[in-house]
């Protein structure tokens, strides 16, 4: 495919253009197939070919071809839409349709991540990926094109593409420096803007810091732990279906992973549970603030389990849903 360009495209769909649904997958195994990622059964990656007997039951080739069918159906569609568009500006422009992050977008959309049969011990960072999410939405294209064929797949495919289409071109236009033409704003579209944990709008349900107090009455100063930007802390990959604290770590390595991209700093904000746990099993209490400002609370047996539970607020915070 293309080089992923760093946004996805957000046309706005309305009454007369709506957002079309998804077409169905009738057959019970390409259904399966269709969404079973190949962590799932930890299966080798470099084997040439499966044996006849035991084929490979993940969705990389369902992926594959549905990559395959998308990019012949967009480019169709580009010829019926701009007939005199020559190839350069019309490889750039399907590369904006069919980039990671505009199919991600589409495949949320849907509800494709949520389905996924992921590893238990990954799966909380493969289904905020946007890769694994673009993934999805071409192996759904792939199950479908093996099931009903082009005949439903090239309309179904069409009718959604074709407001992303317009998009692109309004962009790769401006940038050959050719002005606006009106009659392309139709149906209305949305600028698009990067995708970053900063940008995001939705609302955080923690709220300010933690205060704790000592038995005199006095404020405890809270510990603080700084680190500008954010690492990822690597753990141990434990057996593909051990429930263990694979889920623990999981939200925490994922808040970290987003915090290092965005090159944020994160300080974590500590202070002992008064009137909870006893001597020897203490409560943690801490608080996440990135930027200077708080993401998410959270407390626990340990610090890392405290951390988790603020994460995992930080993270709605950033709009990703997990």
């Amino acid at each position: 495919m293309s080089p992923n360009p760093p946004y996805a495209l957000r046309p706005n769909f309305t009454e007369e253009h709506p957002f079309p649904p998804l077409p169905p997958i009738y057959d019970e195994q390409i259904r399966t197939q269709m969404i079973t990622h190949r962590s799932f059964y930890a299966r080798p990656n470099h084997v040439f070919e499966d044996h006849p007997d035991d084929p490979s039951p993940d969705n990389e080739r369902f992926e594959h071809l549905g990559d395959s069918v998308l990019g012949l159906v967009v480019t169709g569609l580009l010829i019926e839409m701009y007939p005199h568009l020559r190839v350069g500006p019309s490889t750039k422009i399907r590369a904006l349709v069919v980039g990671n992050a505009t199919l991600a977008e589409i495949s949320c959309r849907y509800g494709l991540p949520a389905r996924l049969k992921l590893h238990p011990a990954q799966k909380i960072t493969l289904r905020a990926s946007s890769n694994i999410q673009a993934d999805a939405f071409e192996s759904y294209i792939g199950g479908l094109y093996l099931e009903q064929g082009l005949a439903v797949v090239e309309p179904w495919l069409k009718a959604l593409f074709r407001p992303y289409t317009t998009e692109a071109y309004i962009r790769v236009r401006a940038q050959h420096g050719l002005p606006f033409l009106p009659a392309l704003a139709a149906p209305p579209l949305a600028t698009p803007t990067s995708v970053s944990p900063a940008s995001s709008g939705s609302s955080s349900p923690s709220g300010a810091g933690t205060s704790v107090s000592t038995s005199d009455g006095q404020a405890a100063e809270p510990a603080r732990t700084r680190t500008a930007p954010a690492l990822a802390r690597r753990s141990s990959h434990p057996h593909p279906h051990a429930s263990g604290n694979s889920m623990t770590a999981g939200h925490l390595g994922l808040f970290n992973q987003q915090l290092q991209k965005a090159r944020r700093e994160v300080e974590w904000v500590y202070a002992d549970g008064v009137g909870e746990g006893t001597n020897t099993t203490p409560i943690w209490i801490v608080r996440v603030e990135v930027d200077g400002e708080v993401y998410g609370k959270g407390r626990g047996g340990t610090k890392k389990a405290a951390r988790n539970e603020a994460a995992k607020e930080g993270l709605v915070k950033m709009g990703i849903i997990v």
